[in-house]
């Protein structure tokens, strides 16, 4: 308690003016002006002198704006011990001073002002949120869980002074259920996280039908707080009740995620978690798995566990009430496949050299683990083509919608878009066939094939839709032909795999659909000819010439107005000229230039005179 006041101390400090550093420094003094008010209305109460607090309101909104609305549990305590220190000096409950700790408690006597029950409230909520800090924590540093469990026992003693303190006669009568929810609460967690189950879900149920009467006894806005707590405890008194040994609690955990529609948040964090360890416990009595005929041993706790919800994972999908719920959960269940992929692909790598000395020994029957992760990458891909297909049904649906009304303002669906996602369903086909250990599968790549022929019909059906927009008529009737001819492969090779066949799309509605499509695309074919052998009037005759050159000829042309308009020829083009004269120099060869040489100056004659006439100065 004492590292917790001094922590409060510190974490506080000047923080009480000048507003702290997770509540910024502009809303300090706000803050401290909202202490030093006394409380009115619900909070002071309404009958004569008695105390009132709204706990799960203060608590709520505390929580959400400073920090749990991202689960940010730290900033949530670093809030509570800031307020703790602004009461206790707006109500001059002090302990002690800056050299001695000197330790008080709010008795009933005192009790004259409902913020002394905040300031219990308060210690209680930061002790809370720091056990939930180190619950993060535990994961990765599993120590820390011994200090978790100490500050749930110090927020339920806290609770515990509270129910106390709530029980006097200034009370009003509210204020004592809070009181004690809040406590059936805090201890309720405590139990849980000492995995005493009975006691637990009996805390949790003392809590639900408290939250629940409060919320019948007050107006529809007032009860929406109570009814989200009744939520929150639900999932907890379900798995409760599982651990206790009620097998359906399971079933209720799903449809409870389920209903939240897969959203983000604490509660669907919790009911995943809810959820992955009750699968762990029963993971433990798991050890081998059988596909198409072979047992392989499951040794991964990992894969147990995604294998034993597997099934529960694909019924609430079939359950999902809207595209988006679906979506969601098609992304969790990949998601949950990936990761168990990689756990088995971990020990793939250590038993490369096994694997080999097996296949040589074995004629080509891969091992176990090999066996395994192919088991697991056929589950992947199928779950991808699933989605894919869930998504190609409501494009078609917003397709078909928008051949009927036209809207504005949205991205229409296209053919193309369908186009692109059969193609991914093509491509994890291929996939599959390439898996290790079902090369030699006769039955598995026959009805893979079939299963190809029927995806190949649906694309190949929009790709001639869209040639369909275009206005190509022939491309298009090709393409039908080919969808049929696609469809009466399936049909005639899928005596023996109708069972397989069942979930994928009919292909007698294909049929049916394309054979209507071919009529009216002949009829559109014919029409459209008939409008392009129509005589124009010479007044709508475009011959191609620019603007410039059809001055003396009227037409109407719609290209004059739009954005591309054809007024001259650009660039010019190219247009003859004459070219510079060259000059050539022929009389130069034939002239007879006069004799220079008396103009010359003679050179003088050079020797040993005319040397030593050159040393003295003499010349000539």
């Amino acid at each position: 308690m004492a590292a917790e006041r001094q922590s409060a101390g510190g974490g506080g400090g000047r923080g009480g003016a000048g507003g702290g550093g997770g509540g910024g420094g502009g809303g300090g003094g706000a803050e401290e002006n909202k202490e030093n008010e006394r409380p009115v209305g619900p909070q002071a109460g309404s009958l004569g002198d008695s105390l009132g607090l709204e706990i799960l309101q203060i608590v709520k909104e505390s929580q959400q704006q400073h920090g749990l609305r991202h689960g940010d549990f730290q900033r949530y305590r670093g809030y509570c011990s800031r307020r703790l220190r602004r009461l206790r000096k707006t109500l001059n409950f002090k302990m002690g001073n800056r050299h001695k700790f000197t330790g008080k408690k709010v008795t009933e006597e005192i009790l004259s002002d409902n913020r002394y029950l905040l300031l219990i409230l308060m210690d209680a909520e930061r002790a809370w949120s720091y056990a939930m800090q180190l619950k993060q924590e535990a994961n990765t540093e599993p120590r820390k869980r011994f200090h978790l469990l100490s500050r749930l026992r110090k927020a339920v003693k806290h609770a515990e002074e509270l129910e106390r303190l709530c029980e006097s006669n200034r009370v009003d009568a509210k204020t004592k259920l809070e009181a004690q929810a809040y406590m059936a609460y805090l201890t309720g967690m405590l139990r849980f996280e000492h995995q005493e189950w009975k006691a637990a879900m009996e805390a949790f149920n003392k809590c639900k039908t408290i939250y629940e009467k409060l919320a019948n006894a007050f107006t529809e806005e007032q009860a929406v707080l109570y009814n989200q707590r009744v939520e929150e405890i639900s999932p907890n008194i379900r798995y409760c009740a599982y651990n206790i040994g009620d097998q359906s609690a399971m079933n209720e955990l799903m449809q409870m995620r389920l209903r939240s529609g897969g959203t983000e948040g604490l509660l669907a964090e919790k009911l995943e978690a809810l959820i992955t360890q009750t699968r762990a416990k029963q993971a433990a009595t798991m050890s081998e798995v059988e596909w198409r005929g072979r047992t392989v041993p499951v040794k991964i706790d990992k894969v147990r566990i995604f294998l034993l919800g597997l099934a529960d994972n694909e019924a609430a999908i079939a359950q999902a009430e809207n595209e988006e719920t679906k979506e969601r959960l098609f992304e969790s269940l990949l998601s949950e496949c990936r990761d168990a992929i990689q756990a088995v692909r971990e020990d793939l790598k250590p038993d490369q050299k096994q694997r080999e000395h097996s296949l040589e020994n074995d004629s080509g029957k891969v091992s176990n683990i090999q066996y395994l992760h192919s088991y697991l990458t056929y589950i992947k891909l199928s779950t991808a083509i699933k989605r894919n297909e869930s998504m190609a049904k409501s494009l078609q649906k917003a397709l078909l919608q928008q051949q009927r009304s036209e809207e504005d303002g949205k991205r229409a669906a296209r053919p193309q878009d369908l186009i692109r996602l059969y193609d991914i369903i093509l491509q994890n086909l291929v996939e599959l066939t390439q898996l290790p250990g079902l090369e030699e599968d006769k039955n598995f790549q026959k009805e893979i094939g079939l299963k190809t022929l029927v995806y190949k019909a649906y694309r190949c059906f929009f790709i001639a839709q869209s040639y369909v927009l275009v206005k190509k008529w022939s491309e298009a009737l090709v393409l039908y032909e080919r969808v049929l001819k696609y469809a009466h492969e399936v049909q005639s090779g899928a005596g023996a795999y109708m069972n397989s066949l069942k979930e994928l799309p009919d292909v007698q509605d294909l049929i049916t659909q394309v054979n209507a499509e071919k009529y009216s695309l002949q009829a559109a074919a014919i029409l459209d000819a008939n409008d392009t052998h129509e005589t124009e009037s010479p007044s709508q005759v475009k011959d191609g010439k620019p603007l410039s050159e059809r001055f003396e000829t009227f037409c109407l042309d719609p290209s004059l107005v739009s954005k591309q308009v054809s007024l001259v020829h650009f660039p010019p083009g190219f247009q003859p000229i004459p070219c510079k004269p060259l000059f050539f120099d022929l009389a130069l060869n034939h002239v007879a230039f006069p004799p220079l040489e008396d103009k010359v100056e003679q050179k003088a004659k050079s020797g040993l005179t005319g040397y030593i006439k050159g040393i003295f100065g003499f010349k000539s």
